[in-house]
């Protein structure tokens, strides 16, 4: 893993300390597999919220963009 994907890993577990332990698990699992989507992710959302957007409504939408990608991920 790059410096990169492990900073990203350690802000996903700092932003994810309120959800269960096996959770964030899976999610820093997934993180894993592809630190660059997510840093795209987080970008996208970062630049809808300081143009006004809820975050809820900011992630939701990015999510919905990037569902094939994040499926995908699941499956592997």
């Amino acid at each position: 893993m790059s410096i990169q994907g492990f900073l990203l890993n350690q802000y996903a577990k700092w932003k994810l300390k309120d959800v269960p332990e096996e959770q964030r698990e899976q999610m820093t699992a997934l993180i894993s597999k592809n630190p660059e989507l997510f840093k795209k992710i987080g970008e996208e959302i970062e630049r809808r919220k300081k143009g006004g957007e809820s975050e809820m409504k900011a992630a939701m939408e990015v999510m919905k963009k990037y569902r094939t990608e994040l499926a995908t991920l699941m499956q592997q």
